[in-house]
């Protein structure tokens, strides 16, 4: 079953590279935050790394002034999301989050097969925001598409 505005994040532990790999769990994150979460299919990947993360990247002061955080996730390992957060020059504040085993994201019910490309079970492109833990908007996209997770779109949902 996929996760629906209104519900509560699943309480799950990730990973994120901060003076060595640090596991993280979703409490930590979201519980009495307001936080943008934004999935990607995996990182150093075209759309993501051309449009998805950069959006973010840019917008990221305007989420800070609505007192938002926001976070990147993806089913990749820490150390690989390290790299990408280099390579992308994500600011100091921006959580990038490795899903390495897909836990966190078989429990939002938003896994897809990337088998066909040679990637394996990796997520959906989506972004959500929650307040506290509670979902308030959900923009899943369609296969290939990029329309309605970007760091606009999120804006405006906010």
């Amino acid at each position: 079953m996929t996760i629906a505005v209104g519900d509560t994040l699943p309480n799950v532990t990730l990973n994120h590279l901060k003076d060595g790999v640090q596991a993280i769990d979703t409490d930590a994150i979201f519980k009495g935050r307001k936080v943008v979460l934004f999935s990607v299919p995996g990182a150093f990947t075209p759309t993501c790394s051309a449009k998805h993360l950069p959006g973010y990247v840019e917008k990221f002061a305007e989420f800070k002034s609505k007192h938002v955080d926001v976070a990147c996730i993806a089913v990749n390992d820490a150390f690989v999301m390290g790299a990408w957060a280099q390579h992308q020059h994500v600011p100091d504040g921006l959580w990038m989050l490795a899903d390495g085993n897909g836990a966190f994201t078989r429990a939002l019910g938003l896994e897809m097969d990337g088998s066909a490309f040679g990637l394996g079970m990796r997520g959906k492109r989506f972004a959500l925001y929650a307040d506290n833990g509670v979902v308030k908007a959900l923009h899943v996209e369609a296969p290939g598409e990029f329309k309605v997770s970007d760091a606009m779109s999120m804006l405006a949902a906010i």
